[in-house]
């Protein structure tokens, strides 16, 4: 979610930001490839099977994971559930309103769903009970508390920082029906993805872009790395272009950025 646009703001507003990208520099004073304070918070809500909250920058997200029992999807008989919603509460933004999910809510999800799951995080054959019949279904809800740019990658913080200490109850199978016990264990996690986003400005990419910046920008491009510096998951947005030079650079970004926050989000769930 960006800041809305004024036409003749954002035209002097973007003019400034180019002539200082130009000579390497940015609004914040941060370089073109620097990531904003990331700060991770776990078990935030006593209630949730596991929950998180992620400070990037002024952003701010709150996730929290719910496990339950479900029927498998017909063409994944053998594979659990994971599914991700977002919300942008009213509060975290002048320009967030109240009522159905908006389309940067149902964007924001998407993204950040499809960046995990492609990453293979979770093992879903590890949450199959009956096949067919009966699986482990797990449902990561994320609130949006402020809004001060880059939501993509705030969220998919608090997402995987919450899977990652998320614990479910162990099952046993009688006569095909699946039985809870009291023995809690992890969620079967298995990779720790760590999604970037860009901005492009004029000529230049930047990494992490602010409120500001997004206000500004020609286009934006998510891109998802696992932990063997694969690109598992991209994803452009706006209407303008990028040259395959920039997002060759941006890959090479995320990968070299991506692993130090990896070790910060590993580092914060053990």
């Amino acid at each position: 979610m960006s800041m809305k646009k004024n036409y003749v703001v954002e035209t002097i507003r973007k003019a400034q930001m180019v002539q200082l990208l130009a000579s390497g520099k940015r609004v914040d004073g941060r370089s073109l490839d620097q990531h904003r304070e990331l700060k991770i918070e776990t078990g935030v809500i006593p209630k949730a099977n596991g929950s998180a909250r992620v400070f990037l920058g002024n952003t701010q997200v709150i996730a929290g994971v719910k496990i339950a029992t479900g029927t498998p999807f017909p063409d994944t008989p053998d594979k659990g559930i994971l599914m991700v919603n977002a919300e942008i509460l009213p509060l975290s933004s002048p320009y967030a309103e109240a009522g159905p999910p908006s389309e940067d809510a149902i964007e924001l999800a998407r993204v950040v769903d499809r960046g995990i799951r492609e990453s293979k995080m979770v093992d879903l054959g590890k949450l199959n009970l009956v096949s067919g019949k009966s699986v482990i279904a797990i449902f990561v809800d994320c609130n949006v508390m402020n809004v001060d740019g880059n939501l993509f990658d705030a969220t998919s913080y608090a997402v995987v920082a919450a899977l990652r200490t998320a614990k479910m109850k162990k099952y046993v199978i009688k006569d095909e029906k699946a039985e809870a016990t009291n023995e809690l264990i992890q969620v079967p996690v298995e990779k720790t993805p760590v999604s970037l986003t860009f901005a492009r400005i004029g000529d230049k990419v930047v990494v992490d872009p602010g409120a500001e910046e997004e206000a500004s920008m020609d286009m934006r491009i998510t891109i998802t790395t696992e932990d063997g510096g694969n690109v598992c998951a991209s994803q452009k947005g706006e209407a303008s272009t990028i040259t395959p030079a920039q997002v060759l650079q941006a890959a090479d970004t995320s990968i070299r950025v991506g692993k130090a926050i990896r070790a910060k989000i590993i580092e914060a769930t053990k």
